[in-house]
């Protein structure tokens, strides 16, 4: 049975494979340009979480296999995808008359990058061979300026490699990251919320003049603030709607100011995956995950904004939350798309779809707080397991009942 059939019909299984066995249940199990092997194998990565991406590169690394490079270099294109790059894989092998390179990502923001994949430093390599890829790839018109060469290698120790790079005639256009840390910018991304956040960590990636440190700080710092402020926006936002001065302190599995709770960011994420998880059996797709709250299939067709409100007792609703336009945007661009609204205490969500959503905005409540805006979601339970959600400016409400999703247990 093909790879992506056996992934459909039984996921739990193919986890459990060694990235050799999946290769080996690809196709016809050779892996080369252009097999069915091949495009299994791509289909299937495009699929999985990025934890179960960095488990094969790690095994590409630790254990010889004879198409362990091949793989890796699919692994490492993937990742570019998780950084929002539109990817163009290379050639597993080069020949007389192709162009060598293992992948070609460009950015949203206009920059593209020659990628050459190298499983370890211990040889040295032609970056006059590397550079010339990309000037034929220019001159074929594949790739504009401006481009600049990422060589990803697989271990942490490239201390050899990097001295070349620098007495080279191509350090301004080469710049060298491990596997390793590749996969901590894709989990960072994945923890953060911002947009902006991608584009940052995006341009650690282009060459960089390193003289004066404003950037690469302004990178961290924004960076470090968006994921430490991202999970705990859905119930902080909360508290500021009621009036309360909000400072964080955290306290075992909640964080508190006063009289007030805040659920942990891990339980919060760990109801998110259950919801997706939900999603994912009831429309038949693998959703996975952009930013914090935001997930999309392999082909972005189907796009999911998840939000989760725990249960306020002392208020005239008793679930709330925040709506931005980003998520909108994101969600608009989707051939089908919902915003999910979780709530912590109960076994069902709500999956609004975009086209229900969309006209009714007009009728939430909004609050503009410096540069960012965003809508108020307040549901209300108007009878016992009946929720509805507010549209105040209409003086009406959207009933949810329709639209719920049951969680498994």
């Amino acid at each position: 049975m093909p790879l992506i059939s056996l992934w459909s019909s039984n996921r739990t299984a193919i986890e459990e494979f060694s990235v050799e066995q999946v290769v080996t249940a690809a196709g016809d199990g050779n892996l080369r340009d252009g097999s069915l092997c091949s495009q299994e194998l791509r289909a299937y990565l495009s699929e999985i979480t990025s934890a179960k991406l960095g488990e094969y590169i790690e095994h590409c690394l630790s254990k010889h296999f004879s198409k362990g490079g091949m793989v890796l270099q699919d692994l490492v294109n993937e990742l570019g995808r998780r950084l929002d790059y539109k990817v163009t894989n290379g050639r597993y092998q080069g020949t007389s008359n192709t162009i060598g390179y293992d992948g070609i990502w460009s950015s949203p923001e206009g920059h593209m990058i020659v990628v050459e994949v190298k499983t370890t430093d211990a040889y040295r390599i032609s970056l006059d061979t590397i550079a010339a890829y990309r000037d034929r790839l220019s001159a074929n018109g594949e790739i504009f300026s401006p481009s600049s060469i990422l060589i990803i290698v697989g271990r942490e120790d490239t201390g050899e490699l990097e001295a070349q790079v620098r007495g080279s005639r191509h350090a301004w256009d080469i710049r060298l990251i491990s596997a390793d840390a590749l996969i901590k910018l894709v989990q960072l991304k994945e923890d953060a919320d911002a947009p902006d956040t991608g584009r940052k960590i995006r341009s650690l990636l282009a060459p960089m003049e390193y003289t004066r440190l404003d950037q690469m700080i302004d990178v961290m710092f924004t960076t470090a603030k968006d994921v430490e402020t991202a999970a705990a926006v859905e119930t902080t936002i909360g508290g500021e709607e009621a009036g309360e001065t909000i400072s964080l302190t955290k306290i075992g599995s909640t964080t508190s100011k006063g009289t007030w709770e805040f659920t942990d960011a891990a339980l919060l994420q760990e109801k998110r995956e259950l919801i997706v998880d939900a999603l994912n059996d009831r429309e038949g797709v693998n959703l996975i995950k952009r930013s914090r709250a935001l997930y999309w299939d392999a082909g972005h067709t189907i796009r999911v904004a998840c939000t989760i409100s725990k249960r306020y007792t002392k208020r005239s609703y008793p679930y709330w939350y925040a709506h931005h336009p980003a998520w909108e945007d994101f969600l608009s661009e989707g051939k089908k798309a919902f915003l999910v609204l979780g709530c912590m205490d109960l076994a069902v969500a709500f999956a609004v779809p975009w086209e229900i959503l969309h006209p009714v905005l007009d009728g939430l409540n909004t609050t503009q707080k410096e540069d960012s805006i965003y809508w108020h979601i307040n549901l209300t339970e108007p009878e016992p397991g009946e929720l509805s959600m507010l549209l105040p400016k209409r003086n009406t409400a959207l009933r949810l009942k329709e639209y719920a999703l049951p969680l498994k247990a």
